[in-house]
């Protein structure tokens, strides 16, 4: 490296060296200097030879002008770059590198493009646009994340993301350095670095360090910075923060340094100036109750505030902004007490300013006047003594060796040590927050490495500098050294890597300058020696530099002033006053002041002076303690004695600034340079004059020149080979080495082998050889172009000649046609003529034929019409004569048979008659003869003892059963005391109704409340039909305008009022369920006022009546008696069942104790039966008085029941129970008479088929003996049937008619069976019909039949009235059912009902059932089964457990499911197959909730077996609620998933892919191209097929695991969002996609992707409309951009863009030839013009994490649960179906 001193314009003299005379031909376009715009643009009018003094050439404006050229004159002028190079990115990317071709570069961009970044090699350019601009937003972090820096467009955040991604891979700390003057945004690009970092480097824990980070900031700017005339926002001190970041790269510390606070700026403040923001903040906030003991007014009453005469700031609240600082506090951990106390310290310095000091008469001493309050208000604020601090104000101690003397002060030097007590305090209070800062953002965590961002005062140069101007450009000179050193550095490494020779490079060195200020006996050093002399002076010090300094070059003394000296800086001459350097060096500051504060009352402000030796710049010391950086000192520092109490304020900053510079050259830099455009602040006003000081001054223009004084174009061989193959021949192009290609087209164009060098990956030139390369480029276009154009005009003229010629021939040829035409024309018509006679002739002839035929034919029909018609009426006649003949013939015959058949019968008669009275009179002879008499009574003496002794034994057992009777009786009289004294308990109980009348009350209300819920949700689902059909007409009418926005605005205020709509909906909800609450609470009242029974669930009891058993009746009355209280519920609702139930069932139990005793009897009387089976007579009157008795008890019951209701009735207040009691009552009354009338029928069937079955005893016993206990169900039934026995004995006279009705009875068995078969046939014809059809239809008819016949039955059972008829044939069923030929039809139909789409599990196995079907499923392994397969089998075992009503089973299978499923997606949260897999069982048993849930509004599409399967027992729509909302962010995951797979491949394969080859061409790029922090490391390189093919197995998973197609199209929708906005994202970040070829290839893959829409059927799910900014973009790269129908074009087609958009996309638009041409000005002012009536939401960038809301639609499933199989592999052998 060579070093050497040079001025800059030195450049200048070496570019005439090496000047290329040829060059300078006319039509070449050239800078010349200009007093106003430092450059002018000329054009060469006449070729310049070398040695001519005179360059004549035209100005812009066709102004003429002859430059002298000459060495007393000018130089050359530069050349200018051409058009194609302007505006570029990098500025190294310019072929022809100087400061006019900088400037103008930076111009266009900032004025035309309004782009305010611009690269400079490692150099970000950033110029202040004084606006606001939208690109700072997280979207556009997110673009930046992860980027090279050269792929987007400059920015700070590739800046950033450029020092956090070589951080990471080169494990080295890294800074970035933001300079320049004030007002030109170094403020806020530090905060714009720190926020990507917070963003992009966010903590891992929850400690949010980042926003602790981010919260530093306002409180610097509070405390550090101030309004100026330069800047409303000026940073007065430096500031240095470290962000520290762990070995995963996440934030988790940060440390600040400040240097150089200005504390001059707490007690003045020039014209037009402020104080620091915190003053005013606080002044503004001063009526806050909290600030009220401040004493406190508006800042224009303090002077320290006041004197800039402008207190205010345009569109800045102080109040606010003081809000925003106190939060800043707060998050920072600074307590409420604390805070206090800084804000007393601020109000205090504003007092102090305040307090009015008055000179005595001598002058050399001072007073401050008696209750002055603002030094009261000082003392108390401060919590120091009043008469202390108002005696050391005005006196000041001098102590000697020998004794201590106090002093006066003048006014004027109190005033002074007044304010040097201020400025101390509000130093010491800076370095304490500063302290606090960083004390609170520091970290026990091991720190990795760190990224400084510096953000320091540039060059200064006022009318009047001083001390504080001094120490700025000193530092200004350190960093452009270590900068320099740095670019010579990257420069030297470049060329090394690329392995080409170098030779050493020259470059401005600044160390001469250095020394001066720093040396031993340079400026610094002299002024503190000075500064140590008791009387020292400034006079005396200036003298000292004269002195010793005027030989040094960088060192000049004024000619007019002998109190200012000047110093050469490497950016201008600066002039310094020597005015206040001694005291602003020493800061001196009276102890006795001093020492007062340290007494103060108030801990704060005692700890902030108790170290006397501390230094100015506090945050120095603290923050080297926790730096990380292994620095070290070049000079150990030695210690000063206690007496001196602190460095100077110079030496101070001279150390201050080394430990800085050691820590940047430890670090890799990167450099931010801030250039202020205009001293107006005028938004994208751009004054050359003053950017070009701040260019020269930050050391840009000598990174230009570096680069220029090497090789500073540089392409890569691809990038050279695509941009210059039209120069090479087509025996190049057959080479397969690219290398070899470029090498040898290089040494044929470029003769001079100095002007180009062959790196190993890239090709390096010197300055003008790329603008060469594009004059030859151009040119071999322009000759390719004329060619075309002349191959083009002749086969124009070809294609003419060709027209005319055939014009001709087709002339002849129609016209040689017409006459052929013709001639055949009247052939034709001849031929015609005579055709049309032959025809007429014979049609003619033909019509007379057929009329006389027809005639003929006619009269033959009538004729033969009339013979036949008198054949068949002679016919008839003969007929009708035979049938009379034979019906009087029959007649006569059957009379006669009559005659002889009476007679005879007649005869049969008589002779019977005789034969019976024979008979008759031999009979009763015989029956009065004593014989017989005797034979009668044999043995009737003894049988009547016998009977005798049987009758007493039967008279004691009756008094037995009489005393039972008895017993029984008072036995149900006790009960009914009992009830009544219930009865009356409840009377006495009814006074406490209060809290049931409280409830009626709050019941009424609610309902009144439900009702008006119920209307508003009608009023507003009516007004929310207008509003949607008003929008509906809204959306018609703006689809005629501008469609896609009045969509999106129509869209985002239906998704506010479905909102709406569905919290009214959740509060409509709230209000059924309280109203339900207070009903149960009203119920449970009642209850325990009437009886003391809690009520629940309530199920049948097992030892009811044996009537509940398995009977073949239709209806019993007794189970409609035990099934009292379903119905009652069915009729009277729920709370009318639960008020009667208790009464109900204790007179049930009665009914059933007194049926016991009666059964007892019964059996009792059976006993008696079988002794006495000889005496009838007295055993039937017995049964007739039990009988009798019975009936009694049942009266009373009847009574008593009948009482207590009367009782009820009166007692009540309520209908409601008088009607559920006389209900009660009345439907147990209609039970019973229905028992009495089936115990008759019983009776009399009983009684028939045993006389049927008297003549076949044997198969009749076993029958009877088979249905004995079956008929046998009250008792009754056997006791009537021995009776009948006897009765039998008695009628055996009656036999034969017996018989006969046995026979009828086999008759009608017959004709049954006939039936049957009937059916069975029926049967078997529906069976063939059913296998005939296809099995849709099948399963469709089978169901269909079987509703028909559970219907009819279920008819049959309950309308139908039972008759003896059906109880015949209900028995005649039972015994045919016990034939074999019908087991097999029962057999079937119970098959059919053996599974009822239920699944039954333990509940010790729901862990198991879980972990099976959730936590240990895998997609694969229910593939090739029913999609959604778990989801199914869960619900079937959710019904189970509502069948068996069990809702805690329900209760915790459902919670235990969700809770899986949310651990399942935690731990697969990358997985998109498992993702998808679980959204769609997720939503699939959301929809098998719904479909079985027994609302009609989900049962529409249900087959009637689905709607058997709905739940019985539990409402599970909370549960609905969780579900959805797990589907919601399960969706949410699938999404984000989706969106980081494709996120790497959205860029390279929609912008950066050649999806047509050969379109896109390639521009000159500059150092910048590609970042040099993945060298070597290219991006993945993605296509448009694998992006396509990555959404086709997206789509194909969802659709494999049975999600919804509606739930797939909408997750197409949203990666088509995340596909538009981030390719939208990127295009309007990089100017280098932003050309007409890019826009081609762009719409070529839309289409592509919506071909691949259209062949997936999704082009109907809103996908496309997603992209349509897309499309947009690419057709406004195409269209043309010229003209004011251009602009109207664009309008009317960009109605999916912004304004801000649109305008962005024109300003980026870069041409890639020079035969396209640029968006001119005011072709975009046209545009902006035109956009202004929108109103488009201030949007540049998209949002990319913008969701739309999903909708999951109801979808109901057609499958059957009980068709379901559960595949083996599953191993879920412990559930059962049921």
């Amino acid at each position: 490296m060579k070093r050497q001193q040079k001025e800059p314009n030195t450049i200048a003299k070496k570019q005439e060296e090496t000047i290329d005379y040829e060059v300078y031909c006319q039509y070449t376009r050239v800078w010349i200097p200009d007093p106003e715009d430092v450059w002018r643009a000329a054009e060469i009018i006449k070729d310049y030879k070398e040695g001519e003094p005179i360059l004549y050439l035209k100005l812009e404006d066709e102004t003429p002008l002859e430059y002298r050229i000459g060495p007393k004159d000018n130089a050359l002028p530069f050349l200018r770059n051409p058009d194609i190079l302007v505006g570029e990115n990098d500025l190294t990317a310019l072929s022809y590198l100087h400061e006019p071709a900088v400037l103008h570069n930076l111009k266009v961009r900032f004025t035309e493009s309004n782009h305010i970044y611009t690269y400079c090699g490692i150099v970000l350019v950033a110029i202040n646009p004084y606006e606001q601009l939208q690109i700072y937003g997280e979207e556009v972090i997110n673009a930046y994340s992860g980027q090279n820096m050269g792929d987007m467009d400059p920015h700070i955040f590739a800046v950033a993301e450029e020092a956090y991604k070589q951080m990471a891979r080169d494990e080295r700390n890294q800074s970035i350095i933001v300079s320049g003057e004030s007002g030109a945004g170094k403020t806020v690009s530090a905060k714009y670095a720190m926020r990507f970092f917070a963003t992009v480097g966010g903590s891992a824990n929850d400690t949010n360090v980042e926003e602790k980070v981010l919260a530093s900031s306002p409180i610097m700017e509070a405390i550090g910075n101030a309004k100026t005339t330069r800047n409303d926002n000026s940073s007065r001190f430096g500031k240095y923060i470290q962000i520290g970041f762990d070995r995963s790269y996440h934030i988790i510390g940060a440390n600040m340094r400040t240097y150089l606070l200005e504390k001059s700026r707490v007690v003045f403040q020039a014209e037009d100036e402020r104080n620091y923001h915190i003053f005013y903040q606080l002044c503004a906030s001063a009526s806050l109750p909290e600030f009220k003991d401040l004493a406190l007014s508006n800042a224009e009453d303090f002077i320290f505030t006041s004197q800039g005469e402008n207190i205010f700031i345009e569109g800045v609240n102080d109040a606010e902004d003081f809000e925003k600082t106190r939060e800043a506090f707060t998050l920072l951990g600074v307590n409420d007490s604390n805070q206090s106390s800084i804000f007393r310290i601020i109000a205090s310095i504003l007092h102090l300013g305040n307090v009015e000091i008055c000179s005595e008469r001598d002058g050399d001493s001072c007073h401050i006047l008696k209750n002055d309050p603002h030094l009261a208000h000082f003392c108390q604020l401060l919590g120091v003594e009043l008469e202390q601090m108002e005696h050391w104000l005005c006196h000041r101690k001098l102590v000697t060796t020998s004794e201590t003397y106090v002093k006066n002060m003048s006014r004027k030097q109190a005033a002074n040590a007044r304010d040097a007590l201020a400025k101390h305090i509000y130093a010491h209070m800076f370095d304490w927050i500063v302290e606090y800062v960083n004390k609170s953002l520091h970290t026990s965590s091991k720190q990795h490495s760190f990224i400084g961002v510096l953000d320091i005062y540039g060059f200064e140069t006022f009318e009047i500098n001083s001390f504080e101007q001094f120490c700025i450009n000193y530092a200004n000179e350190k960093l452009q050294q270590q900068f320099n050193q740095h670019v010579f550095k990257l420069e030297q490494e470049e060329y090394m890597k690329e392995q080409i020779p170098w030779t050493l490079i020259d470059f401005y060195d600044n160390q001469p300058c250095i020394d001066v200020i720093e040396a031993k006996l340079g400026i610094l050093d002299l002024l503190d020696e000075e500064c140590k002399v008791p009387k020292g002076t400034d006079q005396n010090w200036c003298q000292k530099l004269f002195d010793r300094l005027s030989s040094s070059v960088h060192f000049q003394k004024p000619r007019m002033s002998n109190t200012s000296f000047i110093v050469i800086h490497f950016a201008d001459k600066v002039e310094y006053q020597c005015d206040g350097f001694l005291e602003k060096n020493r800061d001196t500051v009276y102890e006795e002041q001093i020492n007062i504060l340290k007494a103060s009352k108030f801990q704060l402000m005692a700890d902030l002076f108790q170290d006397t030796n501390k230094d100015s710049s506090i945050s120095t010391s603290s923050s080297s303690k926790s730096s990380r950086v292994n620095v070290r000192a070049s000079k150990p520092t030695p210690k000063v004695p206690n007496k001196e109490h602190r460095k100077t304020v110079g030496h101070q900053f001279r150390s201050s600034l080394q430990l800085l510079m050691e820590t940047l050259n430890a670090t890799t830099p990167h450099y931010v340079r801030c250039i202020k455009p205009n001293d107006e602040k005028e938004a994208f006003s751009f004054e050359s004059r003053r950017a070009v000081q701040q260019l020269r001054a930050c050391g840009v223009l000598e990174t230009i020149r570096i680069s220029a004084a090497g090789y500073p174009s540089r392409w890569t061989y691809p990038d050279f080979f695509n941009r210059y193959r039209v120069l090479m021949k087509k025996s190049d192009m057959t080479i397969g080495d690219k290398k070899l290609v470029c090498r040898n087209l290089l040494e044929t164009l470029v003769k001079d082998p100095d002007k180009f060098q062959f790196g190993k990956t890239k090709i390096f030139f010197r300055a003008g050889q790329v603008a060469y390369l594009e004059k030859l480029r151009a040119d071999k276009f322009r000759s390719a172009c004329i060619k075309i154009q002349k191959t083009v005009r002749g086969w124009l003229q070809r294609v003419r000649y060709q027209k005319i010629r055939k014009s001709a021939i087709n002339l002849q040829r129609y016209g040689r046609g017409y006459m052929a035409r013709r001639y055949a024309e009247q052939l034709r018509l001849t031929r015609a003529a005579l055709i049309f006679q032959k025809q007429y002739r014979m049609v003619r002839e033909r019509r007379d034929y057929l009329r006389v035929r027809q005639a003929v034919v006619t009269i033959q029909a009538f004729t033969r019409g009339t013979l036949t018609r008198r054949i068949f009426q002679e016919f008839l006649l003969h007929h009708k004569a035979m049938m009379i003949q034979k019906h009087v013939r029959g007649w006569l015959t059957r009379r006669k048979f009559r005659r002889a058949r009476n007679a005879a019968i007649t005869i049969q008669c008589a002779y019977r008659r005789m034969r019976a009275k024979r008979e008759l009179k031999q009979l009763k002879i015989e029956a009065r003869s004593a014989q017989h008499l005797k034979k009668l009574n044999t043995g009737m003496e003894n049988k009547i003892v016998q009977l005798q002794r049987k009758m007493d034994d039967q008279t004691n057992d009756l008094k037995t059963q009489n005393e039972h009777l008895v017993v029984a009786k008072a036995s149900l009289g006790s009960e009914v005391n009992k009830l009544q004294k219930e009865l009356e308990m409840m009377r006495s109980r009814q006074g406490d109704g209060s809290q049931l009348t409280s409830l009626q009350d709050e019941l009424e209300k609610l309902r009144a409340e439900l009702q008006e819920a119920h209307t508003h949700m009608k009023k507003l689902e009516e007004k929310h039909s207008n509003e949607k059909m008003g929008l509906e007409q809204v959306r018609y009418q703006s689809l005629k305008g501008s469609a896609s926005q009045s969509v999106g605005r129509v869209q985002a205020e239906l998704d506010e009022e479905r909102q709406r709509y569905q919290n009214l909906l959740r509060e409509f909800s709230r209000l059924e369920q309280r109203y339900d609450n207070l009903q149960e609470a009203k119920v449970c009242v009642c209850l325990c006022m009437y009886v003391s029974f809690q009520p629940g669930h309530k199920r049948n009891n097992s030892t009811q009546s044996s009537l509940e058993s398995d009977s073949n009746y239709p209806s019993i009355s007794t189970s409609e008696l035990g099934d009292t209280d379903d119905a009652i519920q069915v009729e009277m609702g729920v709370e009318k069942a639960a008020m009667d139930i208790g009464v109900f069932m204790k007179l049930q139990k009665r009914v059933r104790e007194l049926e016991q005793e009666r059964k007892r009897l019964q059996v009792n009387l059976e006993k008696m039966e079988d002794q006495v089976n000889c005496k009838v007579g007295p055993c039937l009157s017995l049964r007739q008085e039990l009988e009798s008795e019975n009936k009694k008890l049942k009266n009373d019951l009847n009574e008593l029941r009948k009482a207590i209701a009367d009782r009820a009735s009166q007692n009540s207040s309520s209908n409601e129970l008088q009607d559920g009691y006389n209900l009660l009552l009345g439907q147990l009354k209609a039970a019973n008479e229905e028992l009495e009338v089936r115990k008759e029928e019983v009776l009399i069937l009983r009684t028939e088929i045993v006389s049927a079955a008297h003549q076949k005893e044997e198969t009749t016993n076993q029958i009877v003996t088979s249905d004995w206990g079956y008929l046998n169900e009250d008792g009754e039934l056997g006791l009537a049937y021995q009776g009948l026995k006897q009765v039998a004995r008695l009628l055996e006279a009656q036999l034969q008619s017996q018989a006969r009705k046995h026979e009828d009875e086999l008759a009608a068995f017959n004709t049954q069976i006939e039936l049957l078969k009937d059916d069975i046939e029926k049967k078997q014809e529906m069976l063939n019909h059913t296998m005939s059809l296809s099995p849709e239809a099948q399963v469709e008819y089978s169901v269909q039949q079987e509703i028909t016949r559970l219907t009819n039955d279920n008819l049959v059972r309950t309308l139908q009235p039972p008759t003896p008829y059906t109880l015949i044939h209900i028995i005649i069923l039972f015994i045919m059912s016990q034939k074999p030929q019908l087991t097999r039809q029962v057999t079937v139909q119970r098959r059919e009902k053996d599974f009822e789409g239920m699944l039954e599990y333990y509940k010790e196995d729901e862990a198991l059932l879980v972990k099976t079907l959730i936590t240990d499923m895998k997609p694969n392994a229910v593939s090739a089964t029913v999609p959604c397969l778990p989801a199914y089998i869960l619900f079937m075992c959710i019904r189970h457990a509502d069948y068996i009503n069990d809702d805690q089973k329900v209760h915790s299978l459902l919670t235990s499911t969700i809770n899986a499923i949310k651990k399942v997606l935690k731990k697969n949260n990358n997985d998109f197959e498992m993702t998808s897999f679980w959204l769609a069982n997720t939503s699939r048993l959301l929809h098998c909730l719904k479909q079985y849930s027994g609302d009609e509004a989900f049962m529409t599409q249900n087959t009637a077996k689905q709607n058997e399967h709905c739940l019985k027992n539990f409402d599970l729509a909370e549960y609905r609620q969780v579900l959805s909302d797990l589907s919601i962010q399960i969706y949410q995951q699938l999404i984000k998933v989706a969106e980081h797979m494709m996120q790497p491949m959205i860029v390279s394969a929609m912008l950066e892919s050649e999806s047509i080859p050969s379109l896109a061409g390639v521009k000159p790029m500059g150092y910048r191209n590609r970042s040099s922090s993945m060298d070597g490391e290219g991006p993945g390189s993605y296509t448009l097929e694998a992006l396509i093919r990555q959404l086709g197995q997206f789509h194909s998973v969802m659709g494999e695991h049975g999600l919804d197609p509606e739930i797939a199209g909408q997750v197409i929708r949203q990666l088509f969002y995340s596909i538009n906005a981030v390719t939208l994202n990127n295009l309007l970040l990089r100017k280098d996609v932003c050309s007409w070829s890019t826009g081609m290839q762009l719409r070529y893959n839309i289409s592509q992707m919506e071909e691949w829409l259209r062949g997936k059927n999704l082009h109907q799910s809103g996908a496309v409309v997603n992209i349509e900014p897309v499309i947009q973009a690419a057709q406004l790269l195409q269209v043309k951009k010229k003209t004011s129908q251009d602009a109207e074009a664009i309008c009317s087609l960009c109605t999916s863009l912004t304004m801000q958009q649109i305008v962005k996309i024109l300003n980026l638009y870069t041409p890639l030839n020079e035969f396209e041409e640029r968006v001119t000005v005011s072709f975009i002012r046209n545009i902006q013009n035109r956009l202004q009536d929108r109103n488009d939401v201030p949007m540049l960038l998209v949002d990319t994490k913008h969701t739309f809301p999903v909708l999951f639609p109801y979808t109901p499933s057609a499958l059957s649960l009980e068709t379901l199989h559960i595949p083996a592999n599953l191993s879920l052998d412990f559930l059962t179906r049921v």
